[in-house]
């Protein structure tokens, strides 16, 4: 009988204290903070929880902390989350640095000519909501977070997630619950002035920590038994770190979050707090030491961290499917919220047409090109899988209320000299998907620019354009010769330049179309009035001092086909450029009076490819005459550098510009540039040509080379443009030349 109460005993307590196991097996809930860049001390947390094997339950989090905890939610581990944000370029990503590749070509000449851009309304200027619309944080969210996609309730992901924004039009904190991923977590991380508000369910939102930086409550009402706390938020700073508008409107944040977090503290279990008070809200260039300073507070805690996980009931962790695909077969595409533009103008700016297999890479250049256009002040898409792993897009699209733009630059050069760049640029002017675009140039030389364009997509899309150039130069005495208009015995011996008025006024009317997704192919009708002229010498038959060397009106029909890939028109780095020019003059009216039609060819092309910091470009180009040799206006003239081009006026180190002249030309160039710091450049350069008359018909081409020159130079990237300084000789002459260039051409 004694045994047998024993037994009893035994078995009651084994139960009673089976039973208490089970009880405590507590709900861990963890709670990340906002904070910038030092919210990457989570991801140091993170891993000392893991290695604690704690098991966490729910997340919950704000700015930073909403897309760490959205990301490690998903089913990402904190070392693949380390591997993800130490790769990640935060310049490019903050700054909505769109590559150049992945613009149309339009917005790629819009992007080589002005260095501001400014909301222009009712004759007003605006500032914008923001440095960046925060695109490309979106596409990386939507690249990472893939494999959940389809998910809506964010419960259902493999950590149950919520975050918090805020709803800047009535101040009040909103619990995102639902939706789509990676919206959520970018509307919860849009800080204030950085990033532009985001757009959900109509609600305008931006960075969650302005009203609930650590959403603890929320979390606890999940059903968290224990609450792990991360604390990253910015300590007050004195009046020598307050040095920019972004640190002030942080510290401003920061009476109202620091004072909360007293409350705050109370409700959390394991408080962690990192000491990462000598990193700023934007220092994500020093990710991995607020990384480890994470993982050393975790390490403080870890007797806390692995009794918690001793209580814990061990529960096999979910398997995450991860997408390896590197591309999509997109069968459909559905798109929402568009009033101006239609659907053939936003899959021809996504350079997308269905059904089509299309990389990430070029999906998100197309995504970024949308954005470039400034068109769109929200852009939210969704990729939907079928049965068939094939992918449907939806986009839901936001279109911008500003229809007018002021864009501003400046400009130096040696041949037109100073210009200070004005613009304003009027949007849906006359019908959708046109834009209107007048510049107007002051300066050493006056001179406009009017464009209007109907973009029509992947269709043909249609131009108008009206130009006026004019410089003033000193060229050589054999220029006057070229033209035949003064004889040799004319022309006073001892004058070896003249000065040289030349203006050009070109109206063109045009259509374009994108050839097999990447050439752009262009047609047109162009009347262009040239004149040029000089006042060193002879008398016009108004007896002024003066002989008008051009003043006559071409008529022309031409055709264009151009390829650009080029990351960058001033400093490639990588990709591939051609353009080819044809013009059929068929009238001219004015000073040449026996004109006869003839034709102008030309091409150019180009490679670029670095290595690390150093960088060969490789160029070659080539233009000739066909008919007609009577008219010299076309000739092609070669030096300088740093100007715009026109005609065929064409840069060549080692000469002045216009110094050497013929009506067939071939060129090519080698550039060798190192990049030593973060946008400051050193490159050599050498380029060889033959110019002359005919060259084709007499063998010249490739009778040895007539013309070289050797460049050494420095420049700068600034957001002007760029600033380049080069040094130039050229072994024919002997002697070498100075060039400057800054800012953007125009």
């Amino acid at each position: 009988m004694k045994y047998i109460l024993y037994i009893l005993t035994f078995l009651i307590t084994t139960s009673v204290v089976s039973q208490d196991v089970v009880k405590d097996d507590p709900k861990v809930g963890l709670v990340l903070s906002g904070g910038g860049a030092k919210g990457l001390a989570h991801i140091g947390v993170l891993k000392k929880i893991e290695e604690a094997g704690v098991r966490i339950d729910y997340i919950g989090g704000t700015s930073m902390g909403a897309i760490v905890g959205g990301l490690y939610a998903a089913g990402y581990s904190a070392n693949q989350l380390d591997s993800i944000f130490n790769a990640v370029d935060f310049d490019r990503l903050i700054q909505d640095n769109i590559p150049r590749s992945a613009k149309t070509f339009y917005e790629k000449n819009e992007t080589d000519r002005y260095a501001v851009t400014l909301p222009f309304e009712g004759f007003q200027i605006r500032l914008p909501s923001g440095i960046s619309k925060g695109q490309n944080v979106y596409n990386l969210f939507s690249k990472l977070t893939d494999h959940v996609s389809d998910i809506e309730d964010f419960s259902k992901l493999p950590i149950p997630f919520l975050c918090v924004a805020t709803n800047i039009e009535n101040g009040k904190a909103v619990v995102l619950e639902r939706g789509y991923l990676p919206r959520a977590i970018s509307a919860s991380g849009a800080l204030p002035s950085l990033f532009s508000p985001v757009f959900i369910d109509d609600m305008l939102l931006v960075d969650g920590g302005v009203v609930n930086n650590y959403p603890v409550d929320e979390i606890r009402k999940k059903g968290a038994d224990i609450i792990i706390g991360v604390d990253v938020q910015d300590s007050l700073r004195d009046r020598t770190k307050l040095q920019s508008g972004l640190e002030v409107l942080t510290q401003i944040n920061n009476f109202r979050t620091i004072n909360d977090m007293k409350v705050k503290r109370e409700k959390t279990d394991i408080y962690l707090n990192p000491n990462i008070k000598d990193f700023t809200v934007v220092a994500f260039n020093e990710g991995a030491k607020i990384i480890e300073a994470g993982y050393d507070e975790a390490t403080t805690k870890i007797t806390e961290l692995e009794a918690l996980a001793a209580r814990q009931k061990p529960r096999k962790k979910l398997d995450v499917e991860f997408r390896k695909e590197t591309s999509l077969y997109i069968t459909d595409v559905e798109i929402e919220g568009t009033n101006s533009y239609s659907r053939s103008y936003v899959l021809g700016k996504l350079q997308l047409k269905t059904p089509a297999e299309v990389t990430y890479k070029k999906f998100n250049q197309g995504v970024n090109n949308l954005s470039a256009t400034g068109n769109f002040a929200d852009i939210n898409y969704r990729l939907l899988e079928d049965e068939n792993g094939n992918y449907k897009l939806q986009f839901q699209l936001r279109e911008s209320e500003v229809k007018t733009l002021l864009r501003l630059g400046a400009h130096y050069d040696d041949l037109y000299r100073t210009g200070a760049l004005l613009n304003v640029t009027r949007k849906r002017l006359f019908t959708n998907n046109d834009i209107a675009s007048l510049d107007f140039v002051v300066g050493d030389n006056i001179r406009y620019n009017f464009n209007y364009y109907i973009d029509k997509g992947y269709y043909w899309s249609i131009g108008l354009n009206s130009s006026f150039d004019f410089f003033d130069k000193d060229v050589p005495v054999s220029f006057i010769l070229s033209e035949n208009v003064l004889e040799e015995d004319e022309i006073q011996t001892n004058l070896n330049e003249i000065e040289l008025e030349y203006s050009d006024l070109t109206n063109q009317i045009y259509v374009e179309t994108l050839f097999r997704r990447s050439f752009l192919l262009g047609l047109g009708l162009e009347h262009k009035k040239l004149r040029y002229l000089s006042k060193t010498i002879g008398i016009d038959q108004d007896n002024n001092l003066q002989t008008v060397f051009e003043s006559t009106n071409y008529f022309s029909t031409y055709g264009y086909l151009v390829y650009d890939t080029y990351d960058n028109s001033f400093f490639p780095k990588e990709g591939v450029f051609f353009s080819g020019d044809f013009h059929l003059y068929l009238f001219g009216e004015g000073l040449n009076r026996n004109f006869e039609s003839f034709s102008i060819a030309k091409a150019k092309s180009g490679y670029a490819k670095s290595i690390g910091k150093f960088t060969a470009q490789i160029t070659t180009e080539g233009g000739f005459k066909i008919g007609n040799s009577d008219v010299r206006s076309f000739d092609f003239f070669m030096g300088g550098f740093g100007f715009k081009e026109i005609n065929n006026i064409i840069p060549f180190y080692g000469y002045e510009a216009l110094n050497l002249r013929g009506n067939t030309y071939l060129k090519s160039g080698l550039t060798f540039d190192y990049e030593f710091f973060r946008k400051n450049h050193i490159n050599i350069a050498a380029n060889i040509s033959n110019i002359g008359d005919n060259l084709f018909e007499n063998g010249g081409w490739i009778n040895g080379v007539d013309y070289s020159g050797f460049a050494l130079g420095y420049g700068l990237e600034t957001f002007l443009g760029p600033i380049q300084l080069k040094y130039a000789y050229s072994p024919e002459r002997d002697e070498s030349e100075w060039y400057v260039s800054a800012g953007f051409k125009f």
